[in-house]
């Protein structure tokens, strides 16, 4: 739409379930001339719905929402309305979350505590078929990780064992083999060795082990 001087004006609604943040962004929104907040919504259920109703231009949606995430909101905002761009906020950048909006057809994807004239200026900007992510987003996810400081959660010698054994991918009759036991004493190994990383697999178990340090490179 346009403003009262000939300005185009972008309408733009605002999904955070922070309402302090969402009050501040949407004041700091209609103070320019060329963007305008037009509603604010505080889950997925409620954005979409908003979305429907008002029809706008721009969503800017945080990552985390009580009842989903921002891209499962993202994903069924487009569906109805393919042509609205969409902004993403985030404290908590992942390259999966990342590369799972590009897909779905966000157009951007900013840190939530990142300054307020960048978050303008890649409304502005944004396009569909664009992608823009902000650079304090990148340098976090190409900074070099710091391995987590070794701790055994419990963790026995045999079980230790067991644990090394299945990051290097064998199955549990190969390490009952190499170990000299039982297949049925090695699946109560792995049994407790779930238990006590909080894992639901041996692959989930396997990466809990190495950011601890259990295994592979912080094994010493």
């Amino acid at each position: 739409m346009s403003g009262d001087k000939g300005i185009a004006v972008s309408r733009i609604v605002v999904i955070d379930d922070h309402a302090t943040f969402a009050d501040l962004l949407s004041g700091a929104l209609n103070r320019e001339t060329d963007l305008q907040c037009v509603g604010t919504a505080n889950t997925v259920e409620a954005g979409v719905a908003l979305c429907r109703e008002l029809e706008p231009d721009l969503v800017v949606i945080d990552y985390r929402l009580p009842d989903g995430d921002g891209l499962q909101g993202s994903e069924r905002i487009l569906k109805v309305m393919p042509s609205v761009r969409i902004v993403m906020l985030t404290g908590d950048p992942t390259s999966q979350a990342m590369q799972r909006a590009a897909s779905l057809g966000v157009c951007g994807f900013l840190p939530k505590d990142g300054a307020l004239s960048v978050v303008l200026e890649v409304l502005r900007t944004a396009r569909q078929g664009g992608f823009i992510v902000g650079p304090a987003l990148m340098s976090e996810m190409l900074k070099p990780r710091q391995p987590e400081p070794s701790v055994n959660p419990g963790m026995t010698a045999r079980e230790l064992e067991v644990l090394q054994l299945m990051s290097q991918g064998f199955d549990v009759v190969a390490n009952a083999r190499t170990l000299a036991i039982s297949a049925h004493t090695c699946r109560g190994y792995v049994k407790s060795i779930l238990s006590k990383l909080n894992a639901h697999s041996q692959l989930e178990a396997v990466a809990t082990a190495t950011r601890l340090g259990l295994v592979g490179e912080g094994i010493k």
